[in-house]
């Protein structure tokens, strides 16, 4: 046989011999695609028809369950599989870790080793990225001890997989140390790990360090790279940088990726350039609701509730998908509108779409109702809620504090402690103003030490609540010490130490504050503006007045509202200058409202000018014809200068027109229950013991030398039936309970409905001496500390 012919034969015969496996390889690429593809039952038919099967078809059938979520069958085929090497184990592990289920991924873990498989790389990458995603923190701390063990841990691809588990468990510092550690070999997935997590783990500045020495090093980012580091130049406010972020992202080809382009989007928006993020907008070739549903946010943001619902509008008639992070926003920005129609169109929708068992969308359903005044509804919403988190319940109780529903809000609030839901620190604000509201010391003083076991991060709307909670309750040394303590203090923190000390008569300290506020770099806003006038006017410090008045609009561009006028009015008034009060009411470049024309007719009172009284009072009769406190303050103006007639005259229309004059009433709250009086009523259980100590007081006190005013009992009856309606005011009634049943040593806190008046207050500073008791009672003005026979509005309020 020639050598040829023997050459010819054996490559007939090695090929028929090769045929088998070059069909199997080619099966096993089929599978392989099959699989890739999700296509599973069709690879498994495939699978089963194979007459001949080797570790690589084994293994792809495998991982194709796996991958799928179809982890029982995966399993089953797994106890199938004849030989197991470490890749087979792999793909199981891979898909149990992909899926979530962490249990059943750790046994198949250890049970490999076991077995004497080696895991991979990749087994060891699927478990850390399970254990980010869940935060198995100890779990992967586990993980990162054997890589260290089996010399793993100079892997990119493992050290990149404990750099996201670290910081993905707010772990940054030991992410950083694992990077920094990383002398050569990162790529741009192990960078983008170490940007996004300083990103999520709130230290924007080095996440955007990071992004720019990942660029000196000549690593190209991408599609997820972006997303992080425009995320920091928003929470920095950096726009420049933003901008410079948008040229790479151009650059490298990425501006049409949805995510990175709805973090350009958040990015402009949260730097308020509307403009920027609207154009990004535009620019998309693809219109998708995350984008669209970020410019809404961006709306709403910055207060343009207008252009939010138009946006939403026209995202709704493109057909474009409306999912659940859609409604919030633009629920959000129908309860900045307060426009109820469209927001009862919008339930609607919510309701034709599914979306209302989304708690996300029912909790912004309930906050919009709330904040539109419409408590009904908002209940209705929040009792169909299956589950309720203390989101829906910071809706409505913040929501029934906004609507000046305090009690309700309180009440709520227990409820929701008795669901044993924790709260967080927008409600335990919006419940400390409600407290502030009412003047509920020892319940804002619960909530205020309940905060403080909770372990909530400090607050700045917190803080600032506390202050005004103590400050409306007279504890001007509490309220101090709240500003004291904080990090940190804007201008709301400012103006509620301004006028805390201004409503407890402190006005020239209030002076001081705005003085320190100025130096420290904030500026004063038109609340600010309104405390500064208050301390003025209750100090009589007409000058000082005169001088912050103009400086609002010369040096801070603020035009004075009618609330700035009405102050002005009151401190003129007060200091007896009712003509160039009057003056200024007529020289007003805005039309005068009720509060204005009543500070005037309160200055007429003071000084018993009844033709001005009268002009101020036809004012207020057209402007709220229904408010019956104009006709009562005309009426006491007409008694104290003894024109019986005008005053009988005037209670005649008053009846005729069916107004009824607010009865006033004094309170003192005490271990949790709130005891209430009114004048000659005696409805309270302890009323024989409280009109007892009453008589004796009066005794005492006339013994001391007061002598009761009866130019405050505006009656026409005699002068002994006039002293007696005085001795019998409510805010007397309540320092006799006061003086029965508040332990000695501590003050004694009445709070009214109504200013004091003259007789009272004169009362209160002999009880004050004669009884060595600190009083402070809160009139419906300020607030007057009564010691040792001293008032600390120096009478004049």
């Amino acid at each position: 046989m020639s050598v040829q012919l023997h050459r010819t034969i054996q490559t007939f015969a090695s090929s028929i011999i090769r045929k088998p496996k070059c069909s199997l390889l080619d099966k096993n690429k089929k599978l392989n695609e099959l699989s890739k593809l999700g296509q599973t039952d069709e690879a498994r038919k495939m699978f089963d028809k194979m007459p001949e099967k080797d570790e690589f078809t084994w293994t792809t059938m495998v991982a194709a369950y796996a991958n799928g979520g179809r982890l029982v069958e995966a399993r089953q085929v797994f106890e199938e599989v004849p030989i197991k090497s470490s890749i087979t184990w792999s793909s199981l592990i891979c898909g149990y870790c992909k899926h979530g289920f962490e249990i059943e991924g750790f046994e198949l873990f250890w049970q490999m080793q076991i077995e004497g498989h080696m895991p991979s790389q990749f087994t060891l990458g699927s478990i850390l990225r399970m254990c980010a995603i869940k935060g198995l923190l100890p779990r992967g701390e586990q993980i990162h001890g054997y890589a260290i063990k089996t010399c793993f841990d100079m892997n990119v691809f493992v050290m990149t997989g404990l750099i996201d588990m670290y910081a993905k468990s707010k772990r940054v510092l030991e992410a950083e140390c694992i990077f920094q550690i990383m002398s050569h070999g990162k790529n741009h997935v192990t960078w983008t790990a170490m940007i996004n997590g300083y990103s999520q783990n709130g230290d924007a500045l080095r996440s955007i360090q990071c992004f720019s020495s990942m660029r000196a090093e000549g690593i190209e980012a991408n599609q997820y790279t972006f997303p992080g580091v425009l995320s920091s130049c928003a929470a920095l406010s950096d726009i420049r940088f933003g901008v410079q972020v948008h040229g790479c992202i151009v650059n490298g080809g990425f501006e049409a990726n949805v995510f990175v382009q709805s973090s350009l989007i958040d990015m402009y928006s949260k730097c308020g350039d509307l403009d920027s993020a609207k154009k990004a907008l535009e620019l998309m070739e693809v219109n998708h609701a995350v984008s669209w549903n970020t410019m809404i946010l961006g709306y709403v943001r910055h207060g343009f509730p207008e252009k939010a619902l138009s946006l939403f509008k026209k995202m709704y008639a493109s057909d474009m998908e409306v999912d659940e992070f859609t409604y919030p926003s633009v629920l959000n920005s129908l309860a900045c509108m307060q426009d109820p129609k469209n927001g009862k169109c919008l339930h609607c929708l919510v309701v034709k779409t599914g979306y209302e068992s989304y708690k996300l969308v029912s909790n912004a359903l309930v906050d919009m109702y709330a904040k539109q005044g419409n408590l009904a509804c908002a209940v209705s919403v929040f009792n169909s809620m299956v589950e309720k988190d203390v989101i829906s319940w910071t809706s409505l109780v913040t929501g029934c504090a906004y609507n000046g529903f305090y009690e309700e809000a309180l009440k709520l609030f227990y409820e929701m402690r008795m669901a044993e839901i924790k709260p967080d620190q927008i409600i335990i604000a919006s419940v400390l103003s409600s407290c502030s509201e009412l003047a509920l010391l020892e319940l804002g003083q619960q909530v205020h030490a309940d905060f403080i076991k909770s372990g909530l991060g400090a607050s700045l709307s917190v803080d600032n609540s506390l202050m005004t909670m103590y400050a409306n309750c007279g504890c001007l040394e509490d309220a101090k010490k709240v500003f004291n303590s904080m990090q940190m203090h804007n201008v709301i923190s400012w103006t509620a130490l301004i006028v805390a000390y201004a409503q407890n008569g402190k006005g020239k300290e209030s002076l001081r504050f705005y003085d320190e506020m100025i130096a420290s770099g904030i500026k004063p806003d038109f609340i600010t503006f309104i405390g500064l006038l208050f301390a003025c006017s209750h100090t009589g410090l007409v000058d000082d007045g005169k001088k912050y008045f103009a400086s609002m609009k010369k040096d801070y561009s603020i035009r004075p509202s009618p609330d700035h006028y009405a102050c002005m009015i009151d401190l003129l008034g007060r200091a007896g200058k009712i003509q160039e009060a009057e003056k200024l009411v007529n020289e007003m470049d805005i039309e005068p409202d009720a509060t204005v024309w009543k500070a005037l007719l309160a200055a007429c009172r003071v000084h018993g000018n009844t033709d001005l009284a009268e002009k101020a009072s036809m004012a207020l009769f057209q402007l709220e014809p229904q408010d019956a406190v104009p006709y009562v303050m005309l009426s006491n103006i007409y008694s104290a200068a003894g024109k019986w007639e005008n005053a009988a005259k005037l209670r005649r229309k008053m009846n005729l027109k069916g107004l009824n004059k607010e009865p006033g009433y004094s309170w003192i709250e005490m271990n949790g229950v709130v005891h209430t009086f009114i004048s000659e009523e005696r409805s309270h259980s302890k009323s024989d013991e409280i009109y007892s100590k009453l008589d004796d007081v009066i005794a005492l006190i006339k013994e001391a030398g007061y002598l009761p005013d009866i130019n405050f009992s505006l009656h026409d009856i005699n002068e002994e039936g006039r002293e007696r309606s005085l001795s019998y005011h409510s805010e007397k009634l309540a320092i006799a309970f006061g003086l029965l049943f508040v332990p000695k040593g501590l003050p004694i806190r009445i709070y009214k409905n109504l200013r004091v008046c003259g007789d009272c207050h004169n009362a209160m500073k002999f009880v004050s001496r004669v009884f060595d008791r600190h009083i402070i009672l809160r009139d419906s003005n300020c607030f007057h500390h009564f010691k040792e026979g001293i008032c600390s509005c120096g009478d004049y309020w």
